[in-house]
Order: C-alpha cells, then sequence, then structure tokens
C-alpha cells in the first residue's frame, strides 16, 4: 500500500477511496499525534483537552466526511469548533487566531466534484512536516492492524461547537491588512462555485471595490465545474461585459488566485508574483529583497526579477516548498505559476482571496491598469502536457526517458528548458517544455510526451 498523504493531504474519490472510516481513523490519529507533539516540544496543554478547527468546501461528500472527522476528533478527547464552508486559508488562519491546537480542511482544491481531501494544519495554522504526516499514517496503520486507542468516556470526550463568528473573523483581517483601499475599482469575482463563494465578494465589497459576482451559487455538484481558476473563459467574458477593471478567479478551496485584465488577458501566477514582488520591494516589506518560486516558473519571470534587483530562490513545485524555504530563510512573498501566493506576513498558507485584493490593491495604489503592471514580465512561451495512466514513480529511473530529455535539451539549447515532473495529487506525469517559439515548443513537448507514455505506460 502506498503513502496516503500526497503533496497537499490525502485526496481521493470520495466514498471510494477516501471513506468516512478513513477519515475518521485519520483524525483520531492526527489527535493522538498532534497533542503528543505539543506536549513534546513543552507546550502543555495545561490540564484543557485539545481544540480543533474544522472547515469544508461545498463538496456534498463534505458533508459526510466532516461528519466522520469530527467523530473521530472528539472521541478522541478533542473539543471541536466547526467553522462550515470556509477557504483552506480561512481554517490555517482561524486555528492559529484561536490558539487551536490542529485544524484540518476538507476539500480537494481544483480537483473534479467527485474527489475530496483531508488537509491537517499544526498548532499556529501551519502546514505538516512529511515527518508528522507519517507520524499519523504509522499510528493510522497501527490502530487498523489491531493496536487499540486509548478512549476517554464521560467528560472526557470532546465537545462539538458551531463557530460563525469564523466568517466574520477571517474577513475582518483580510480587509485589515491591505495597504489601501480599491475604492473605485470594478473587480469581477469567479467563486467556483467554491469554499470562497461568499468570502471573497464580501472581503473585496467591504475593502471598497464595486463587486461582480460569477460562480458563486454552491449547491455541492458543481464546484470547479467549467469556472474558477481552471477555467477562465467565464471570467474573461464577464470582465468584458461589465467593464471591469479586473477580474480574479479562485479554485475550490480558494487557496490560489489568477486574474485576468480590462481587456480579459489572463494573468498568471507568476504575473501575480511579480507585480506583489515589485510593490513589496519599493514599500520595503519585501524581506532579504528576494521572492521564492518554483522550478516551474516561468523564465520570463526570473528576467523581470533580475532587472529589478530582486532575488530570486527556486524550489521543488509545491505551495509546501516554496512556505518551507520562506519559513526557513526569513522571506516574505513567494509562490507558484498556478496561483498559490504566500504572503507570510499575514498568511500561512497560500490565500487566493488575500493574493486577490492585494493585486486589487496594487492597481488601485498605482492607478495603472493590471495589463500594464503585469507587462513587468514577458511570458515565453511554455506549454505543458499531462500525460495519464503512467507509472509516475519511474520518472526519475526511467534510462529512456533520461535520453529522451537530453536529447530535447540539446536541441533547445540555452533559450529553452525542460521539465518533467510526477504530479503529486492526481495519476499523471506533467511535461514542461519552455523555449523562445511556441511551435518548437510545442513539438518538443508532443514528443516528449510520447516518450512517456512509451517509457512508462
Amino acid at each position: 500500500m502506498g503513502r496516503l498523504f500526497g503533496t497537499d493531504g490525502v485526496r481521493g474519490v470520495a466514498n471510494a477511496d477516501l471513506t468516512a472510516e478513513l477519515a475518521l481513523g485519520l483524525s483520531v490519529a492526527a489527535a493522538h499525534v498532534l497533542a503528543e507533539e505539543e506536549s513534546g516540544h513543552g507546550r502543555a496543554l495545561e490540564g484543557r483537552r485539545p481544540v480543533a478547527v474544522v472547515g469544508r468546501d461545498p463538496r456534498a461528500s463534505g458533508e459526510f466526511l466532516e461528519a466522520a472527522v469530527v467523530a473521530g476528533l472528539a472521541s478522541a478527547g478533542v473539543d471541536v469548533l466547526r467553522v462550515g464552508v470556509l477557504p483552506t486559508p480561512a481554517v490555517a488562519y482561524l486555528t492559529g487566531s484561536l490558539g487551536a491546537d490542529l485544524g484540518v480542511m476538507l476539500s480537494a482544491s481544483h480537483n473534479p466534484m467527485p474527489d475530496n481531501g483531508i488537509k491537517f494544519f499544526a498548532r499556529g495554522g501551519h502546514k505538516l512536516a512529511d515527518e508528522l504526516e507519517d507520524h499519523i499514517e504509522r499510528t493510522y496503520r497501527a490502530h487498523a492492524a489491531g493496536e487499540p486507542w486509548e478512549r476517554p468516556t464521560g467528560a472526557g470526550v470532546g465537545r462539538v461547537t458551531v463557530y460563525d463568528e469564523g466568517f466574520d473573523n477571517y474577513v475582518a483581517h483580510l480587509v485589515g491588512v491591505l495597504p489601501n483601499r480599491l475604492d473605485g475599482l470594478k473587480i469581477v469575482i469567479d467563486g467556483a462555485h467554491g469554499a470562497a463563494a461568499r468570502v471573497s465578494p464580501e472581503a473585496f465589497a467591504r475593502a471598497g471595490a464595486d463587486v461582480v459576482t460569477i460562480g458563486t451559487d454552491p449547491d455541492g455538484l458543481n464546484i470547479n465545474d467549467g469556472c474558477g481558476s481552471t477555467h477562465l473563459g467565464l471570467l474573461r467574458a464577464a470582465v468584458v461585459e461589465h467593464g471591469a477593471d479586473l477580474g480574479v478567479a479562485h479554485d475550490g478551496d480558494a487557496d490560489r488566485c489568477l486574474a485576468v485584465d480590462r481587456a480579459g488577458n489572463e494573468i498568471d501566477g507568476d504575473q501575480i508574483l511579480a507585480v506583489l514582488a515589485l510593490g513589496m520591494s519599493e514599500a520595503g516589506t519585501l524581506r532579504k529583497n528576494t521572492v521564492v518560486a518554483t522550478v516551474m516558473s516561468n523564465l520570463g519571470f526570473k528576467l523581470a526579477m533580475e532587472r529589478a534587483g530582486i532575488e530570486m530562490v527556486a524550489t521543488a513545485v509545491g505551495d509546501r516548498y516554496v512556505l518551507e524555504e520562506m519559513k526557513g530563510q526569513g522571506f516574505a512573498l513567494g509562490g507558484e505559476q498556478s496561483g498559490h501566493v504566500i504572503v507570510l506576513d499575514h498568511a500561512t498558507t497560500g490565500d487566493g482571496t488575500l493574493t486577490g485584493l492585494m493585486l486589487a490593491a496594487r492597481v488601485a495604489a498605482t492607478g495603472r491598469g493590471l495589463n500594464e503592471l503585469a507587462a513587468v514580465m514577458e511570458r515565453l512561451p511554455q506549454v505543458l502536457i499531462n500525460v495519464p495512466d503512467v507509472d509516475k514513480s519511474k520518472v526519475a529511473t526511467s534510462p529512456a526517458l533520461s535520453a529522451a530529455v537530453a536529447e530535447a535539451e540539446r536541441e533547445l539549447g540555452a533559450t529553452g528548458r525542460v521539465l518533467l515532473r510526477p504530479s503529486g495529487t492526481e495519476p499523471l506525469v506533467r511535461v514542461m517544455v519552455e523555449a523562445a517559439d511556441i511551435e518548437q515548443a510545442r513539438a518538443v513537448a508532443e514528443r516528449l510526451a510520447d516518450a512517456v507514455k512509451s517509457a512508462l505506460g
């Protein structure tokens, strides 16, 4: 059996891969491990029960999975604060601001509706290190093999409370950290029928923007369905139709943000990161004058940072690795091309609503259009092909694939690059090729995709 935890928690088809039994068992295991972790670091719980914050996105399966998680935590002696449908970064924020011992978010992010996932946060609202996830998984598997849990009884069991104040607390936090208001801007928000469907429009409106909404009517089944950050067509059309200054799109759990300018042109995560980096550098809040990105970031981003005198540090793909580098080195800003942007002074994880607000604040403060601000970097042609139904574990060890990559790199020379990466959340391999010419990039990418199918299929 493979490792349960991927790059962003435990994910799978709800009620098939991710069952109520698994959700309950993992929650009990997490309660034991994270409470033990607090004691091990000298942060005794002072005679009180541990407290957990539990939230979810609007997927129908989140209803039964939330019930399983809450039951597991309470049965392990944890008091539970149910915050309902809120974004992943809201659960992280509330875990920290309320002094909770752990947080749990139920979401599969940008994945289709049948999928769901469980993500745990440690005290302070921080993502778990690999070793903590491994500890939770070992504890869960030991119990599944017959090792009994310690089960409190009577007054020792956890209590469950609905915490409705979470929505207002989180929105107030978002608006409160903005450097300036958004008065005079018309902004279209696509909530992906997901976790930000209420939060994001409310936050932008409180900040002074004239808000137009799409994708903000979740019914449990329509999350990410033809809308949100993975489907920008509706947002492009709405921005142009309403004559808006910009549009903001979230994914299902709203930990990411993509945008479009007033003409409907896409502004990706690299461009958003570039705009924010320059603004923070001018304001003196970009610590060490450095921004953290990943190996998937467009070469144009690196060149733009060099021109601005800003250092760029590259990490492996995944916002957890960006965050790890930021925390380890004391950097303030980092992110991914996909729209995961972390502003560490105000969030412990990627926060799509905060990112959109800060991007809009930069537009308002400068009086310049988003298209003009984003023009600070030129995106070099980049082709990404997802190759499904292959053995992604052998990407780094296949001699045939290594030879194909070497040949592609020789062809591209110094004007391009190649990256093959197994997905951390889906059963596929991502082939990325960057070149000065789009046709060359596409041809090389297609050739490498065929090589992946042949070598790993």
